[in-house]
């Protein structure tokens, strides 16, 4: 009780200094946390930059195609045909950005007779809420499957799958669950979102702070305790034997190249690795025409456009 008593009333110089230190240390611990949760609500609620889109003006006579969401709702996606009863190839855009930044890579496969779907993830572009990094994600690709299964104008049974860091992430995910994913072409892909979401603490500059990272990493569980039975893909990759597999790694990601070349390794055959040095959305009009042709071509090997049959 003594010990007690000095400490809320300190008459000697020691206990007035381990009080000031206790003190401080409750601040800091309370700053920590205030600026981890304040990026953690920068990370999962990022800035919306939506960009309208007039199908109209769009080459490949495109048309709305909606899918009904796991959650309730729907998700408004956009279908560019090709051969009937050719594949689908789906095209996942990345964390911050939306699909009207990948229109041009519809066309390397649209020519070739392939049908191309693409649409906004949770939290990007013009769709509400936050982004979970690939959870959710990954159901919203499964979700656009089971739509596009039920057209009679094109191949039910082979889907191919291309998506950069978060819809990389996302068509991994998704194809380890779905035998219909035939092809994956995978930008920038990252073994599970809490990893990704170490990679975005990096990026803000706060990752040196003591605790920041344990206290975005428990929050961000507590946000997404749903899926706290997700094993990593390193552990779930194995399930793709026998599924064509493009890893493309960029070399101005150095975080994001290898955490894909980790599950490059994990993975099984076939399997092509690709290195770039910049990423698709900073490349010049000739290097994103000469990526593009290398993902066309890896679906023309491995996922021929056939046509009626």
């Amino acid at each position: 009780m003594s010990f007690l008593s000095e400490l809320r009333f300190p008459r000697t110089r020691l206990t007035k200094i381990l009080g000031a230190i206790l003190a401080l240390g409750l601040f800091y611990l309370v700053a920590s946390a205030m600026v981890s949760g304040f990026l953690l609500y920068h990370i999962l609620w990022p800035p919306k930059t939506s960009s309208s889109i007039n199908v109209d003006l769009l080459m490949g006579h495109p048309s709305t195609l909606n899918f009904p969401l796991p959650e309730g709702g729907t998700r408004e996606g956009l279908f560019f045909p090709g051969l009937r009863g050719a594949p689908t190839i789906i095209f996942c855009h990345g964390y911050r950005s939306q699909r009207a930044d990948i229109l041009t890579m519809v066309t390397a496969v649209q020519e070739h007779g392939y049908n191309a779907y693409l649409f906004d993830f949770s939290g990007h572009g013009a769709n509400p809420g936050a982004t979970t990094l690939g959870y959710k994600e990954s159901d919203e690709v499964l979700a656009a499957i089971r739509m596009l299964a039920t057209r009679d104008d094109v191949d039910r049974e082979r889907f191919g799958i291309w998506g950069t860091d978060l819809g990389a992430y996302s068509a991994l995910s998704g194809a380890v669950s779905d035998p219909r994913i035939r092809a994956i072409a995978a930008d920038s892909a990252y073994g599970s979102p809490e990893e990704y979401l170490q990679i975005e603490v990096g990026r803000s500059g706060l990752e040196a702070i003591p605790l920041v990272v344990p206290f975005c990493r428990f929050g961000f569980d507590l946000i997404e305790h749903d899926y706290r039975k997700v094993a990593p893909l390193s552990a779930r990759i194995s399930r793709l034997s026998g599924v064509p597999q493009l890893y493309i790694e960029v070399a101005d990601e150095p975080g994001l190249a290898a955490a894909t070349q980790r599950i490059y390794a994990r993975s099984t055959e076939p399997k092509q690795e690709l290195h770039e040095r910049a990423s698709y959305a900073v490349m010049s009009d000739d290097g994103r025409r000469s990526y593009e042709n290398l993902v066309a071509n890896f679906f023309l090997t491995y996922l021929p456009a056939e046509g009626p049959r």
